[in-house]
């Protein structure tokens, strides 16, 4: 059985972390193939959303580094370019994927797994979720991105309290303090993570991609980048079909019917 399970369903990629044993500590080789993955759905028309999920009873236990390439003696700049090129261009591979990604956080994520979650567009976690910001446990420095991310999500004093005690957070919690988007009992959460990336599926593609990267980008830029990034926006999203479409629907007074082109 494959360690990353992958299907397209009307019009949504499901990439699946498949090693329930490992409570889905991601290796190497998994983490390869979900970046590749993620950059197909971004080039095929065909894919207008995706689901991110796991098998089994954990979302994803963090790094699993006994799939790595061997590596020989250390020398200083090793390490950095390790994390630069491992799990930085992760994380980076689902804010850049030009599809909207939702996780389907189905139990613990924790470390690298905690970011690949909070990375996505939107969260949907089953009442038995927890997520661990593990890294000051083990000796470490929050790597793949978190000390962006949770900044930005929850300000800088609740990032440090979870990054400085590295305690679990339940769903519930993670849900009020505006990591997670919705919480739902475990047996609904394939059913709720389908309806919602069905629905986005059936969206204006081109317009939800440009939206991810004004979203994405603005809490990294002034107001005139912003709005200049806005109006360049808007001019190429006039280009698309649907666009024209919507437009189209509202004066015709009936249901938009988008193609995601």
């Amino acid at each position: 059985m494959p360690d990353v399970l992958h299907a397209l369903d009307n019009g949504v990629s499901w990439i699946t972390l498949n090693r329930p044993e490992a409570m889905n500590a991601v290796t190497w080789d998994q983490r390869e193939r979900i970046i590749a993955l993620l950059a197909e759905a971004s080039a095929d028309p065909a894919v207008r959303a995706v689901v991110v999920t796991a098998t089994g009873r954990g979302f994803c236990a963090g790094a699993d580094l006994r799939g790595s390439p061997p590596v020989g003696d250390r020398v200083a700049g090793d390490v950095a370019r390790m994390i630069r090129q491992g799990a930085q261009r992760f994380i980076a591979a689902v804010m850049d994927c030009e599809k909207p990604v939702i996780a389907a956080v189905n139990g613990t994520a924790a470390g690298i797994g905690a970011h690949l979650a909070f990375a996505c567009d939107l969260v949907v976690a089953a009442e038995s979720a927890r997520f661990v910001e593990v890294f000051a446990r083990r000796g470490l420095v929050p790597d793949g991105g978190g000390a962006y991310l949770l900044p930005r999500l929850i300000g800088p004093q609740r990032t440090k309290e979870l990054m400085y005690f590295g305690d679990a957070l339940p769903a519930a919690e993670a849900h009020a303090m505006g990591l997670v988007n919705r919480v739902v009992p475990a047996e609904d959460l394939p059913k709720t993570a389908r309806a919602w990336a069905e629905r986005l599926a059936q969206g204006p593609t081109r317009a939800l991609a440009l939206t991810k990267q004004l979203v994405n980008a603005s809490l990294d830029t002034d107001r005139t980048t912003a709005f200049a990034a806005e109006a360049t926006a808007q001019e190429l999203n006039m280009t698309t079909r649907d666009a024209q479409e919507g437009v189209a629907s509202f004066v015709e007074r009936r249901e938009a019917r988008y193609e995601g082109r």
